[in-house]
């Protein structure tokens, strides 16, 4: 038997532990918690978004009004749909952690019972808060 450097780095390289995504099936709860990290990572374009808004509405009417027909336009609708389902989910997906760290709802049934809860009120909170903006405040 050999005990070349390179046999021993591919017995050194099969002990090392695998992420969990290699090898454990996909489930709900491992969705929202890929989700929550995304959607935190999200929310910072949003906030640039948001200090765009204020530098714009600092910059006066001609900068406002630019920067509000691109916020306005199909891409900018889009961008602001994507962020407010991001703000829905990541907001319901920290209340249910705060629940966690009270050391409740870590049951599997009940993790995943929650977890389609958050990723259901994420887009229907959004879809709402649409509905409402575009057909209920006029």
């Amino acid at each position: 038997m050999s005990d070349s450097p390179t046999e021993h780095a591919a017995a050194r390289a099969a002990d090392r532990p695998m992420s969990p995504f290699l090898i454990w099936r996909w489930h709900v709860t491992m969705a929202t918690s890929i989700l929550h990290r995304a959607t935190g990572a999200a929310l910072y374009l949003g906030a640039l978004v948001l200090v765009g808004w204020g530098a714009a509405l600092a910059g006066g009417p001609g900068a406002y009004g630019a920067y509000m027909g691109v916020l306005g336009s199909p891409v900018g609708l889009v961008v602001l749909a994507g962020l407010s389902v991001c703000l829905f989910f990541h907001m319901a997906n920290g209340i249910r952690h705060l629940v966690w760290d009270f050391g409740a709802g870590f049951r599997p049934r009940t993790a995943d019972a929650t977890a389609w809860l958050v990723l259901a009120f994420g887009a229907l909170a959004a879809l709402g808060y649409w509905a409402y903006a575009l057909l209920g405040a006029r």
